[in-house]
């Protein structure tokens, strides 16, 4: 395993200035200016040179007077740290719990701290889908099981998964599943009569 004795002080130097998250956990560098020290993949702004001292591990970097970063967290014991990802998490909670009321954009990012646009940038970047597309997956889902397990009709079920409207529930639907919910239930019944 390698230790930080191992790594030359240009390669810790290289790896903090390039926010390299492979030497995670391998060094700390700490910053004389802030007395704050941070992991390698750290955002931070890039310290001057003369003002970095490194470190094998946190735990040194704390007894020499160094606060640990809150952006990058090297006090936690984990290798690395995502900071976004309780953000992603607590999103699709929230849109998980509460799919079938009217929620609003903003509400679901107000709830998780963060701007409208970086939720949406974040969420998409991770997920592959913006927490509303997100949302309307979850309502859709929702409704084929709906659909292959109750009695409800289409409109009942478009309203019992928060669609404000008929037309908006169908089109999403379609866009989802290619079909409209009664041919999606017509499929189903066909299949399994098999």
């Amino acid at each position: 395993m390698i230790n930080q004795n191992d790594i030359s002080k240009e390669t810790m130097w290289e790896a903090t200035i390039t926010c390299d998250s492979a030497y995670d956990g391998l060094f700390f560098y700490a910053v004389k200016t802030t007395g704050i020290f941070c992991r390698p993949s750290c955002k931070s702004k890039v310290p001057n040179s003369e003002n970095v001292s490194f470190f094998g591990d946190a735990a040194n970097a704390q007894k020499a007077g160094y606060r640990p970063c809150k952006r990058c967290r090297p006090d936690l014991k984990s290798k690395t740290y995502d900071p976004f990802g309780s953000i992603i998490e607590d999103t699709m909670q929230i849109i998980e719990k509460n799919y079938e009321q009217k929620m609003s954009f903003d509400e679901i990012a107000t709830k998780v701290g963060v701007s409208r646009f970086h939720l949406n940038r974040l969420f998409k970047d991770r997920t592959g889908y913006t927490p509303l597309m997100y949302l309307e997956k979850i309502r859709i889902n929702k409704a084929k099981d709906l659909l292959l397990s109750t009695t409800l009709n289409s409109t009942e079920i478009g309203y019992q998964i928060g669609y404000q409207s008929i037309s908006s529930f169908y089109n999403a639907f379609k866009r989802h599943t290619g079909l409209t919910p009664s041919q999606f239930q017509a499929n189903y019944v066909e299949k399994a009569s098999y």
